[in-house]
């Protein structure tokens, strides 16, 4: 067990460090614990952001990660409308935006990521938007009225999640995609046009192949999206989606290796043996496929905050999991476990016509990387354990139905 009188101080109160310093709690860590937020709120749940909190189907007390006096009962100092400016590494102290200078035995990086700025005329006009946080949920609401024109800039899950709340509320949808299809840089392309007829299904008009050159107003407030073919797409709002970055800022400041995020190991652990990075912000190992990547997903914040609190606490590190994600859009649940790397070959289990499949990802030796799961959770499920287990099926099997997913995945 480490020190109790340890001093733990967790930046960032998102998903990633309020989980972690609950965990830390539940391990048995007794020393203080300070966790820093810079929004009003304590810690929430962010996916329902771009789903039920913009329909109106949730409120603040159902997206909170705990439930109110958790924190003070647990002995853990939240300061919220807080952010850190300064790591000194030497002195173990962490300078804070209210001037205080506080000090750290070991010091938790749960920064997150930022919504992806790119170099536009016009960003900076009123109902020029992006979806990170519950207060950018607010301001998208507020114009999703009936008959409003939004303008989604990007075609990637996020996206897609806000164009399907836009429309179960009535507003008319545009979205704006450079690629030659939707979610290209994240799915297959017989998931991408799946979702992408779904969507023109229910009305929304998808442009791809579009660049955009400029957003263009009038009284200071966005009209319209004008894109490289010089036609303007007319809109009363802009949701501009292209990506994320991590706030690695504070972490290379203080000489932290960083690599498209905080460098961290199997422990969550970064290149100073007294800091910690979870979440968004890290660039992390992913011993099931023997390499680095950064994720940005709730699963993977969750599994590092309990690398994090194990690793702080003297106990065993949890077992590698499988990366796994989902995406909500209109009755369409998606469900994903594992990541394609170096798939060569997609096999399809169920009906893509009908909305509900799986598509498994297998390399040439028929070792399934990944499955990717339409309104059907039984084989995402089969499918997690199945990539856990590094298992080699042929393309027969999986897309025989007389063949259960129980089946499948046994052994």
């Amino acid at each position: 067990m480490t020190d109790p009188t340890n001093r733990v101080v967790i930046i960032g109160a998102g998903h990633a460090g309020g989980t972690a310093a609950a965990e830390l709690r539940r391990s048995g860590f007794t020393g203080p614990i300070t966790l820093i937020g810079d929004e009003p709120l304590p810690p929430y749940e962010r996916p329902p952001l771009s789903k039920a909190w913009l329909k109106g189907e949730t409120d603040a007390d159902k997206l909170a990660l705990k439930p109110h006096g958790f924190y003070s009962g647990a002995d853990i100092d939240l300061r919220l409308s807080t952010s850190a400016t300064a790591i000194d590494r030497a002195s173990k102290t962490v300078t804070l935006t209210t001037g205080e200078v506080l000090p750290y035995d070991i010091l938790i990086l749960a920064t997150g990521a930022r919504a992806r700025r790119i170099p536009l005329p016009g960003l900076d006009l009123a109902n020029v938007l992006e979806l990170r946080n519950a207060a950018d949920a607010d301001r998208l609401k507020a114009v999703l009225v009936p008959g409003a024109r939004l303008a989604v800039v990007g075609g990637g899950y996020i996206g897609l999640e806000a164009a399907a709340s836009a429309r179960a509320l009535g507003a008319d949808v545009v979205v704006i995609e450079r690629e030659p299809r939707v979610l290209a840089r994240v799915a297959c392309e017989i998931l991408s046009n799946f979702f992408q007829d779904f969507h023109r299904d229910q009305g929304v008009i998808i442009e791809v192949n579009a660049q955009v050159a400029a957003l263009e107003g009038a009284d200071g407030r966005v009209s319209g999206v004008r894109l490289g073919d010089g036609r303007l797409i007319a809109c009363d709002a802009a949701l501009v989606g292209v990506g994320a970055v991590p706030n690695q800022e504070l972490a290379s400041e203080a000489g932290l290796a960083c690599n498209n995020g905080i460098v961290v190991d199997q422990a969550a652990r970064t290149s100073d043996p007294s800091i910690f990075a979870i979440g968004d912000c890290t660039q992390r190992p992913l011993p099931l496929y023997d390499r680095m990547m950064r994720l940005e997903s709730v699963p993977n914040a969750l599994e590092q905050a309990r690398q994090a609190a194990a690793s702080i606490c003297g106990k065993p590190l949890p077992a590698p999991e499988v990366p796994w994600f989902w995406s909500d859009q209109y009755d369409l649940r998606l469900q994903i476990a594992g990541i394609p790397f170096d798939a060569t070959r997609i096999v399809v289990r169920g009906d893509v016509a009908a909305g509900k499949f799986a598509l498994f990802h297998l390399l040439e030796d028929g070792t399934v990387q990944a499955v990717e799961a339409v309104n059907a959770s039984t084989e995402f499920m089969g499918g997690r354990r199945i990539v856990q287990r590094r298992k080699k099926l042929t393309a027969e099997r999986i897309s025989d139905l007389s063949v259960t997913m129980q089946e499948l995945a046994a052994g």
